[in-house]
């Protein structure tokens, strides 16, 4: 059953959640996202990598062994796609299949050395690009900016597992 949203309250006299002239959140949050899918993939290729193995191997650095479906679901890929970038990732030497030791139908699926190594050089080039895309921030802003990130998306039922 779908996620049901209430109505924001009224806004007191003077205080306006939104302006009818500004383009919605959701909309600039839309933008900001396919602006990043570009410049990751872009950022990444020259690697070797496409964005969304980017996106498993960091998941992977984060939290690992993880299944098929655990890395799909962190991933935000489908369990069939992310089984298809894992055969690409593995025939590459990033990752490495294993079955799980405590169940005999799971494979798990780690990170290697070489996986490790990539990964580092595509975080120096996916760093730079956060540099550019907040470097009119002070870093008080830029850690204000994450925080009400991280907000938006626990809200919504899509935060992070973070042991900060």
């Amino acid at each position: 059953m779908p996620r049901q949203f209430v109505t924001p309250p009224e806004e007191p006299e003077g205080h306006t959640f939104s302006d009818d002239e500004s383009p919605r959140v959701a909309y600039l949050v839309g933008r900001l996202d396919r602006a990043l899918r570009k410049h990751i993939g872009d950022a990444v290729r020259p690697l070797g990598l496409t964005m969304q193995q980017y996106t498993a191997l960091s998941v992977l650095a984060k939290r690992s062994p993880l299944s098929n479906a655990q890395l799909a679901d962190k991933s935000l890929v489908s369990p069939q796609a992310a089984n298809e970038m894992v055969k690409l990732m593995e025939q590459k030497g990033l990752v490495e299949r294993c079955p799980d030791p405590n169940h005999g139908r799971i494979i798990q699926i780690r990170m290697t050395d070489e996986g490790q190594r990539v990964l580092g050089e595509c975080d120096k080039e996916v760093m730079a690009l956060e540099h550019c895309m907040m470097e009119s921030m002070t870093s008080q802003q830029r850690v204000t900016f994450q925080r009400h990130i991280k907000e938006a998306l626990k809200a919504l039922g899509a935060g992070l597992v973070e042991t900060d």
